[in-house]
Parts: structure tokens; C-alpha cells; sequence
């Protein structure tokens, strides 16, 4: 029996269907990893791959509660199942983390833009994540470390707003430990137990020694940091080609048709939600 739901309409409509009808899949694995993330694994019928790109994000549904769009936050080189990782914020995202292993949620996807690695590859690479920025980042950080020859330098800025807020804790020690990758953490307000840095995650910027022509910046935050991100990066004549940014907003239909995520001509869906920075410069209410 096919995963798909069922509309009596055949080839070559299919293919255009399956844009809008959701795949059955199943969840393999789940953690908590703080009081309001909750880490998925999941599977697709026959353990197919997703065939993302970082950056990307699916429309996850729930019967009876609704659809909504998640990033993807595993890398594409890991087969047979894909990871998200969901903030619990509204009904759909409170009913997901009552699932458990075995349950099944509905996935369209992948949509949307990701970061272009062929254009990556050569490049020092610069990730700066700000808050739950870091889950689609990190599928472009696990990407970068499982094809590390591919890519120069590797620096990792990530800011959240107290230590308790810093997401994949693991991963984190294992990317400070990592010689190869230029790990530099820190938070809004710190806690009697953090000897880390604190302040907002542009006080990081100044002290690197980027070489300019060759390094590309990836940032992914709450867009009232990117503006202050975009100044930094400035001061450090970084150019503006060599910057990416993913946009956040309300992903509905993911296929550019209903207009919930349009900013002027551009629909987020489509375009995005990764942008080269000259194209967000033409969208100026983008990032304000």
C-alpha cells in the first residue's frame, strides 16, 4: 500500500500531488534536550534519504493539529533517516513532543533554497548562529565535518541567551575538543557556574583574524541580530557576496503559492529561505 494518501489522480499529476499531499513517516528516536527542545529522528518509508540540502526545512503535519515548517537539522550525509528539532511553542509543537518512537507524523519536503556547497567548497567557512539558529545550521556544521577536506578554515560562532539555552551539548564539547574547528561560544547572561564569554554574539566578531577573499559567513539567528551581525561583519570589510543569511517566517504551502511568506517579490518558500546577501539588499523589510 503506498505511503501516499490516496486521490485517484494518475501520472503525470502525480509527481505535482505529492508537492502538497504529505508522506507517512515514522519517528525512530526522540530526546529532550531542554525544557523546550525536543530532538527527532525520523525515518521515511523504505528509509529513503530526504536528499536536503542544509538549510532546507520540511512541513511536518499532525492529524488534528495541524501543519507546520521545521528545519532540517541533520546532515545530508547521514542515510536512512533525517533529524529535527522542535521548539515547543504553539499547539502543533506541544502535541509533537508528546510523541514517542513508532508514532508517525506526515513530511512534505524538502523546500526551499539551502546553502550551496559547491559554492563552499575551497572555502574557509564562517558559521555564526544565534538562539535555535543553530538547528539549521547545524546540519551545514555536521556537513563540513564529515567532508572536512572539502572546505579551509572552520570557525563556529554560537551565542544563546543563557547557558541553559545552548542546544546539542554534546556536539558542542566535541566541537571545542575538534582541532581542526575554531569554536567560540557565548551568552546574553551568564550563571554562577559559566566561566564562559558573555555578551551578545557580535563581541566575538572583532577578534577574528579572517582571511577575506576566501572566507564565506553563514548566519542564522532571530533577525533582530542579524542587522547588528551584518555591522561587524562590515567592520571587518568582509564582503557582502561572501554572506548568507536564512530568513524566518511563517512557511505555509511551501511551494509558493499561498503568499503567508511573500516579502515583495520574493517568496520566502522558494527563494529562500537561505538568501546571498546582495539579493536580501533588494529586499530591504527582510531583516528589519
Amino acid at each position: 500500500m503506498s505511503n501516499h494518501i490516496r486521490t485517484g489522480i494518475e501520472e503525470p499529476d502525480r509527481k505535482m500531488l505529492e508537492l502538497y499531499y504529505p508522506e507517512i513517516a515514522e519517528i525512530t528516536r526522540t530526546k529532550q534536550i531542554t525544557e523546550l527542545e525536543k530532538w527527532f529522528e525520523i525515518a521515511l518509508p523504505g528509509n529513503r534519504d530526504l536528499n536536503h540540502q542544509p538549510g532546507q526545512f520540511v512541513q511536518v503535519s499532525l492529524f488534528g493539529f495541524g501543519e507546520a515548517p521545521i528545519s532540517v537539522t541533520s546532515s545530508p550525509t547521514k542515510r536512512g533517516v533525517f533529524e529535527l528539532c522542535v521548539r515547543k511553542v504553539g499547539t502543533l509543537t506541544t502535541a509533537m513532543h508528546k510523541l514517542k518512537p513508532g508514532d508517525r507524523i506526515g513530511i512534505r519536503g524538502p523546500f526551499g533554497h539551502g546553502f550551496d556547497l559547491q559554492k563552499m567548497e575551497g572555502k574557509d567557512i564562517l558559521i555564526i548562529g544565534g538562539g535555535i539558529g543553530i538547528v539549521p545550521l547545524r546540519s551545514l556544521i555536521n556537513t563540513v565535518i564529515d567532508r572536512r577536506s572539502d572546505f579551509g578554515r572552520f570557525i563556529i560562532l554560537y551565542g544563546a541567551k543563557t547557558p541553559g539555552e545552548l542546544l546539542f551539548k554534546d556536539e558542542l564539547k566535541s566541537w571545542r575538543e575538534d582541532p581542526t574547528i575554531e569554536y567560540h561560544v557565548t551568552v546574553d547572561q551568564g550563571t554562577p557556574d559559566w566561566d564562559g564569554n558573555v555578551g551578545v554574539i557580535t563581541t566575538l566578531i572583532p577578534r577574528l583574524d579572517l582571511n577575506l577573499g576566501n572566507t564565506i559567513a553563514a548566519v542564522v539567528g532571530p533577525p533582530i541580530m542579524y542587522k547588528f551581525v551584518l555591522m561587524a561583519l562590515k567592520s571587518k570589510r568582509l564582503p557582502d557576496e561572501n554572506i548568507y543569511l536564512s530568513l524566518e517566517r511563517r512557511m505555509k504551502c511551501g511551494v509558493g503559492k499561498c503568499g503567508h511568506c511573500q516579502i515583495n517579490h520574493s517568496y520566502v518558500c522558494q527563494d529562500g529561505p537561505v538568501y546571498h546577501y546582495p539579493v536580501i539588499k533588494q529586499l530591504p523589510e527582510a531583516i528589519q
